[in-house]
């Protein structure tokens, strides 16, 4: 192998290395007519009921985001992107559509404490997915909002699904055989959470960290 030939290997191998990092770096702002029409949907359903609030928000992400792996869209294992990284590039994975559903719900006026970002195991895929659960009341059945379908449905309806935990701003709960959830602390048992609310405290053009403060308590 020439010395040239050499150089060149070497050049891509960086490359290589580099691209995911270069392609997240590129991935965090949003365009100003993707930013518009996000905005619209959401000063559309401020004034809905909590139901049509779900639906309307569960369909804009299901039907503006396409799915893809991490490891596709950004050469990593794992990746939470925000809403806006989410919606700019028109694609995420299972944490990602969850994450912009739950921040996009609060932003229009649904309780922190009723939603809870959930960790399951798909019975069907064989893998570990995740969706967002709506509690309307503490000891309610949850509601699952869902990628993989695009119906709201009980958690009882998804045979599909096993519960392993779930997490929101405030709390961490894990799951038990008995269908009961134990609450275990706070959210900073998950890792990734924290990363992810970094990087959106850096850039957040439309608030959506900005969360009211809530009286619920979801312990159970």
């Amino acid at each position: 192998m020439t010395e040239c030939w050499r150089i060149m290997l070497g050049s891509l191998k960086w490359l290589a290395l580099l691209l995911p990092v270069l392609l997240m770096a590129a991935s965090t702002n949003i365009s100003d007519d993707v930013k518009a029409d996000f905005e619209a949907m959401l000063n559309e359903v401020k004034t809905l009921p909590e139901a049509e609030k779900l639906s309307r928000v569960n369909e804009y992400f299901n039907n503006s985001v396409r799915f893809i792996s991490d490891q596709r869209h950004w050469g990593v294992e794992d990746y939470w992107a925000t809403p806006y990284e989410s919606l700019e590039r028109r694609a995420g994975d299972c944490e990602d559509f969850s994450l912009a559903k739950y921040f996009s719900l609060i932003k229009v006026g649904v309780d922190p404490e009723k939603l809870r970002i959930t960790y399951v195991k798909a019975i069907k895929l064989k893998q570990a997915h995740m969706v967002l659960a709506y509690y309307s009341e503490p000891s309610a059945v949850p509601l699952v909002l869902d990628n993989l379908i695009p119906q709201i449905k009980p958690a009882p309806e998804r045979k599909d699904l096993v519960p392993v935990y779930s997490f929101n701003g405030s709390g961490f709960w894990l799951n038990k055989m008995s269908g009961r959830t134990v609450r275990l602390g706070g959210a900073s048992r998950v890792s990734m959470w924290a990363k992810f609310l970094e990087k959106m405290a850096e850039y957040d053009p439309m608030g959506l960290l900005e969360t009211p403060k809530s009286s619920t308590d979801l312990q159970q």
